[in-house]
C-alpha cells in the first residue's frame, strides 16, 4: 500500500530570513557609526550631514519637511560644498579638508566681528582714533593719522602697532580676506621720499600690509594693499576735522558675499584636487 502524502504547509515564516539580514546590517551599520563617533564626533557629524544633504539634493525628502539639525549649536548648516568637501571617497581618494580658518568664517557674522572689535578697541574708538563701520563690502576699521602715523611719515611707533596686535589677533583666526587701504587728505606732499600723496598712502597701506604678513603671522593670500591718495575722502576736506578723518588707512574685513567678486587665482589650487589616502 502507497503510505499517504501529507499536504504540505505553506511557510509563512520566510519573511524572518530577510528580517534577519536586515537587522544584522542594522546592527552593523550602528556599530560603525558609535565607532566613528567615539574616534572623531566632528567627522561622524559631517557624514550625517552629507546624508542629509545628498536626500534633500535627489528630493528623496520634502524640501518643506521638518529637518532635525544635524550639526552642533552655533555651527553653520549643511550644503553640499562644504559637507562633501571633508568626506572621504569611496575610491580610496580623500578630499583634501577646507582650512579651520575657512570654516569659522562662515560662522562668525561680520557684525559679531564688529561686536568683539568695539569692546576690545572701546578706548580707542571713544578718543576716535579708530572708527568701526560695516556695509556691503564687508567690516572696515578705520586707523586715524592721529593716533597711527606722524604726519608725512609712513611708519607706526610702538604704541599705535599695540593697537593693531590687537585688531590683528582677532582678525588671524576668522579667515576673512583683509584689504588695507592708505587714504590722505587733499593737501599736497612733495618730499624726496613721497612725491605725492598717492606715495604716502601707498606706503602706509603697504606698511602695515608687511607688519600684518610678519609680525602677526597673518597668511598673504587673505592680504591685500592699495593706496587711494585724496580720492577717497569720508568728509569734506574744506575743515580741519574733516581732513583729519580723511587722513586715515582702512582695514577692510572683506564679507563672504564681497568675496565672491574679488579676483580669483588663475592657478587651481591643489586643495581642490583629489589626493590619495597614504
Amino acid at each position: 500500500m502507497r503510505k499517504k502524502k501529507h499536504a504540505e504547509h505553506v511557510n509563512h515564516e520566510r519573511w524572518l530570513v530577510s528580517y534577519a539580514d536586515f537587522i544584522t546590517l542594522l546592527f552593523a551599520f550602528f556599530v560603525v557609526m558609535f565607532a566613528a563617533s567615539n574616534s572623531d564626533q566632528k567627522k561622524a557629524g559631517q557624514v550625517a550631514q552629507a546624508v542629509q544633504v545628498a536626500f534633500r539634493e535627489l528630493a528623496i525628502f520634502d524640501p518643506s519637511g521638518k529637518a532635525l539639525p544635524l550639526h552642533d549649536k552655533g555651527g553653520a548648516g549643511a550644503d553640499a560644498n562644504s559637507v562633501m568637501g571633508n568626506a572621504q571617497s569611496p575610491f580610496g581618494m580623500t578630499r583634501i579638508s577646507e582650512s579651520a580658518e575657512a570654516a569659522k568664517m562662515r560662522t562668525i557674522a561680520i557684525s559679531e566681528v564688529k561686536a568683539e572689535l568695539q569692546t576690545l578697541l572701546s578706548n580707542e574708538v571713544a578718543d576716535h582714533s579708530v572708527r568701526l563701520s560695516q556695509d556691503s563690502r564687508g567690516l572696515t576699521i578705520s586707523l586715524a593719522e592721529a593716533g597711527f602715523f606722524g604726519p608725512g611719515s609712513a611708519v607706526m611707533d610702538a604704541k599705535a602697532l599695540a593697537v593693531v596686535d590687537r585688531i590683528a589677533a582677532t582678525l588671524k583666526p576668522l579667515g576673512y580676506g583683509i584689504r588695507v587701504e592708505g587714504h590722505t587728505d587733499n593737501i599736497p606732499i612733495h618730499t624726496a621720499q613721497f612725491p605725492s600723496n598717492w606715495e604716502l598712502s601707498t606706503a602706509r597701506a603697504t606698511f602695515l600690509l608687511q607688519y600684518l604678513i610678519s609680525k602677526a603671522e597673518i597668511p598673504a593670500p587673505r592680504l591685500s594693499a592699495v593706496g587711494y591718495g585724496e580720492y577717497r575722502p569720508v568728509a569734506a576736506n574744506d575743515t580741519a576735522e574733516g581732513r583729519a578723518s580723511n587722513r586715515r588707512v582702512d582695514l577692510v574685513v572683506i564679507s563672504h558675499e564681497a568675496a565672491k567678486l574679488e579676483p580669483k587665482n588663475a592657478v587651481e589650487s591643489p586643495s581642490n584636487e583629489m589626493r590619495p589616502v597614504h
